[in-house]
C-alpha cells in the first residue's frame, strides 16, 4: 500500500509519501507560476528518495490552495482537516494546532483522533505570515533565517503600531531612520506578528499540548513569542512544513483500506 499527500501552498509546494510501514520519503519546493508541473515535481521527488516510481502510488490526495488544480489526484480535502490529521499522527497529544504558512495562517482544535472541533482562519491579510517576514526582512537587510535568533536576543523591542505588511514596512522604516537597532525591531515584529496570531485564535482556545506548523515554524524566535503570549509551551515537528501533504496522505491510505 503506497500513497501520496499533495499540499501546494501560496510559497511552497509538499509532498509525503506513505506506506504500511509509515512515512516514507517527503519533498518540499517552492510553488511558482505552474501548479501542475511543481505538484507532479514535488511527488516525483519524493517517490526517487523513497526508490518507487509515480505507477506504484495507489492513490493520492491533494491540499492546500490549489488543490483543485491537480488533475492526477483521486480527491481532494481541505488543508485545515490535514494539518489536523497529520499534526495527530505526529503527536496524537496535540490538541491545538497553530499553523503560519506563507499568505494565511489557522489555529485549529482537534481530539485525540485528529478530528477538528473549531479552527479559525486568516487568509486575507499577510499580517503575520511568511510574506510578512520575508517584506521585513528585505528591509533591514536581514536574511530571514537570522531573524528569530536576532529578535531573541532584543532588552528592549520596539513598540509596533500596526501588523498590516504595507503599514508594518513603513513603521520599519522610520525605527530604522530614529537608529534603533535590528534586533529591537525585529523583536518588535515577532510581539506584533504573535499577538496577532493569539488575538486571532482566542475564540478558539489554546488547549495542551499546542503544535506549531508550516514554514514561520522554523523561526525560532516566533516559537519565543508566542509561547510568552499564550503562556504555554508549544512543540515543533522536526519538519514542520509538511504536516498538511502528510495529513492528505493519511487520508488516501484510510480511503484506500477502506476499498
Amino acid at each position: 500500500m503506497l500513497v501520496a499527500g499533495v499540499d501546494v501552498g501560496a510559497a511552497t509546494a509538499k509532498s509525503a509519501i506513505l506506506s504500511e510501514n509509515g512515512l516514507c520519503s517527503y519533498a518540499i519546493m517552492p510553488t511558482g507560476f505552474d501548479v501542475i508541473r511543481v505538484s507532479h515535481e514535488v511527488v516525483e521527488i519524493a517517490l526517487e528518495k523513497a526508490g518507487y516510481h509515480l505507477e506504484d502510488l495507489e492513490r493520492i490526495v491533494s491540499t492546500g490552495y490549489a488543490r483543485n488544480s491537480i488533475p492526477f489526484a483521486n480527491r481532494t480535502v481541505t488543508e485545515i482537516l490535514c494539518h489536523a490529521k497529520g499534526a495527530n499522527f505526529l503527536r496524537p497529544e496535540a490538541r491545538t494546532v497553530i499553523d503560519i504558512g506563507g499568505q494565511d495562517s489557522k489555529v485549529i482544535r482537534l481530539n485525540g483522533t485528529g478530528d477538528v472541533l473549531d479552527f479559525v482562519m486568516n487568509d486575507k491579510c499577510a499580517a503575520g505570515t511568511g510574506r510578512f517576514f520575508e517584506v521585513m526582512a528585505r528591509v533591514l537587510q536581514v536574511e530571514i533565517s537570522e531573524m528569530g535568533s536576532l529578535a531573541i536576543r532584543s532588552e528592549k523591542p520596539c513598540p509596533i503600531s500596526s501588523t498590516c505588511t504595507v503599514f508594518a514596512e513603513t513603521e520599519m522604516v522610520s525605527l530604522r531612520a530614529e537608529g534603533k537597532t535590528r534586533e529591537d525591531i525585529l523583536a518588535g515584529i515577532h510581539k506584533a506578528a504573535a499577538l496577532r496570531i493569539t488575538t486571532m485564535g482566542r475564540g478558539v482556545g489554546f488547549v495542551k499540548q499546542i503544535m506549531l506548523t508550516g514554514g514561520v515554524a522554523k523561526n525560532v524566535g516566533m516559537k519565543k513569542f508566542l509561547e510568552d503570549k499564550i503562556k504555554m509551551e508549544i512543540v515543533i515537528p522536526e519538519e514542520p512544513q509538511i504536516v498538511g501533504a502528510l495529513g492528505a496522505a493519511l487520508y488516501a491510505h484510510a480511503e484506500l483500506s477502506k476499498s
